[in-house]
């Protein structure tokens, strides 16, 4: 199965065999009730250049990633994508509070953060491959009207 092109990806093109790689524990945590995780492609000039996701933690905190090819850095890219998903999981998704953090040595990721409305919190420790411990920036982004409360 050769990889699809992101012409394909977009217009939903791509099958999925039942036991071919692409059938993995993330299309299951798709379809599980309420959903898990959600994963959406960042598209610029019809070509797929990165990709952010929201992972639901507990009912009501989820955490968002993201990673963008390294030439379209700086151009707003993660940014937009980040407003767009931290107002699905506020609405659609139901979540009161999100999470996410970056690598120290990637400054530019904490910026995409405030840029989307998060504050930096603290640190966290992660083993990174082989390592020491490496401390990630933590940031967290409240909801301004908890779900269910109006």
């Amino acid at each position: 199965m050769r990889p699809a092109t992101a012409a394909e990806a977009l217009h939903g093109l791509i099958r999925v065999r039942p036991h071919g790689w692409l059938a993995s524990p993330a299309l299951a945590r798709a379809a599980e009730t309420p959903r898990a995780q959600w994963s959406w492609g960042i598209v610029a000039a019809g070509e797929m250049i990165g990709l952010i996701s929201l992972r639901r933690r507990t009912p009501s905190m989820g955490s968002l990633s993201y990673i963008l090819r390294e030439d379209t850095w700086g151009n707003g890219y993660a940014t937009q994508a980040a407003r767009h998903v931290v107002q699905f999981a506020f609405t659609t998704a139901g979540l009161d509070r999100l999470e996410a953090m970056h690598h120290p040595a990637n400054p530019a990721s904490g910026r995409v953060l405030t840029k989307a409305g998060f504050t930096r919190t603290g640190t966290s420790d992660r083993c990174v491959e082989d390592g020491p411990a490496v401390p990630y920036q933590v940031y967290a982004l409240q909801s301004f009207e908890p779900h269910g409360q109006g």
